[in-house]
């Protein structure tokens, strides 16, 4: 059985209120997935594609219009802990420090422990994203890519069973997100963590995942078949760049977004809007 399911799930807004005349927003339409246990799976897509939509209804943060989704086999009803979420914005408290911020998850998640199991908890995942040396000090204090560190030690800390992560550098300059992709990669392979990752970096989902889907950028956006990306891990962005595995995930990813799950070739601004995935 698969850890977590999603089955027929849709998802609409509505723009102006809840009048019967409002105009609606169809954002997901019959999404279905399945993803294993320490599984690190890459959705990607363009802006308004809805990823944000997906990833915040397997939070919990938002219910589906239809359809459910189940982990371990029991449906979601809300947020919970077995969920961590790393969001793009960070969204650590400024007047804690880097150890506050991540120790005040543990404690949410493991009132029962002992303060001292709790310290060790909160060290032991700031030592695993290197910022052990920042632990006093406060976020203003911290470059962008530190801050994302945090949240991702912070959403570690909280031990998931499944952690969430919305395109969480993509506010961050081309180094920075570079070192933390491949700083992700080796904590993954630390931690064998179940990881889904919204993104709309195809290389990123390249260098990181086991499968990729693709979110397509019509109204009622549906999922795309499964893209596995066959290279071994660890993987470095040299290596993939010359690897013939990597260029046939590369080249069945873009095929999916420009044309479209069921074929259909997508308008001449959607296929330009590929290119800045290089």
């Amino acid at each position: 059985m698969a850890l977590l399911e999603i089955r027929g799930v849709s998802k609409s807004f509505n723009l102006n209120g809840k009048s019967r005349s409002a105009a609606v927003l169809h954002v997901l339409r019959d999404i279905n997935l399945a993803i294993n246990e320490r599984e690190f799976v890459c959705i990607v897509g363009r802006s308004g594609a809805g990823k944000t939509t997906l990833i915040s209804l397997i939070a919990g943060l938002i219910e589906a219009d239809e359809g459910e989704i189940l982990l371990e086999g029991r449906p979601i009803q809300g947020p919970g802990p077995e969920r961590g979420i790393v969001f793009q914005n960070y969204s650590l408290l400024p007047w804690m420090t880097v150890f506050e911020n991540v120790y005040l998850a543990v404690d949410a998640v493991a009132s029962n422990l002992a303060t001292k199991e709790k310290r060790e908890r909160t060290d032991h995942y700031l030592k695993l994203v290197n910022l052990s040396h920042a632990a006093g000090k406060r976020p203003r204090e911290l470059s962008g890519g530190m801050r994302q560190r945090v949240a991702v030690a912070r959403g570690l800390a909280m031990e998931p069973k499944v952690l969430l992560m919305d395109e969480p550098f993509s506010a961050l300059d081309a180094l920075t997100r570079s070192t933390l992709q491949e700083e992700l990669a080796r904590i993954w392979m630390e931690t064998q963590k179940t990881v889904v990752m919204i993104t709309n970096d195809i290389d990123e989902a390249i260098l990181l995942a086991d499968t990729i889907y693709t979110l397509t950028s019509s109204s009622g956006a549906t999922l795309g078949p499964a893209v596995r990306v066959e290279a071994s891990h660890p993987r470095s962005r040299s290596q993939l760049s010359r690897e013939p595995r990597y260029q046939r995930a590369r080249r069945e990813t873009v095929g999916i977004l420009v044309s479209g799950r069921n074929g259909r070739e997508a308008p001449a601004v959607a296929v330009q809007a590929v290119a800045p995935l290089n």
